[in-house]
């Protein structure tokens, strides 16, 4: 499953301090059962704005590392808190079967 969020920096701060605290929390989220990965994109033309997406095997192996987050992860989300807004996007389940356009086909 995806967990997807957007993530808006405010004034004073920059994406890259926020990558920085990403990249401590999900050093030690990675090592929950489950984990299979984390994503950090920039917005096209917005340097302000992110996305980001968390990859698991199910939403029972998030769920199980949200009920006992590690302390040193509360603390890493704690202090960047202030510099950024969180919007939760939502959970997604790996799809079932994927479409896919053929692309151009030889003459």
């Amino acid at each position: 499953m995806k967990y997807i969020f957007e993530v808006h920096i405010r004034d004073g701060y920059t994406a890259e301090d926020y990558a920085d605290a990403w990249v401590r929390a999900s050093e030690l989220i990675q090592q929950a059962p489950g984990a299979r990965g984390t994503e950090l994109h920039r917005k096209i033309d917005d340097p302000t704005t992110l996305i980001a997406i968390a990859h698991w095997d199910s939403k029972a192996s998030r769920d199980a590392m949200e009920a006992q987050p590690a302390p040193r992860v509360k603390e890493i989300i704690k202090s960047a808190a202030p510099f950024c807004e969180i919007r939760v996007i939502g959970e997604f389940e790996e799809p079932e079967w994927v479409v896919m356009p053929s692309g151009p086909q030889d003459a």
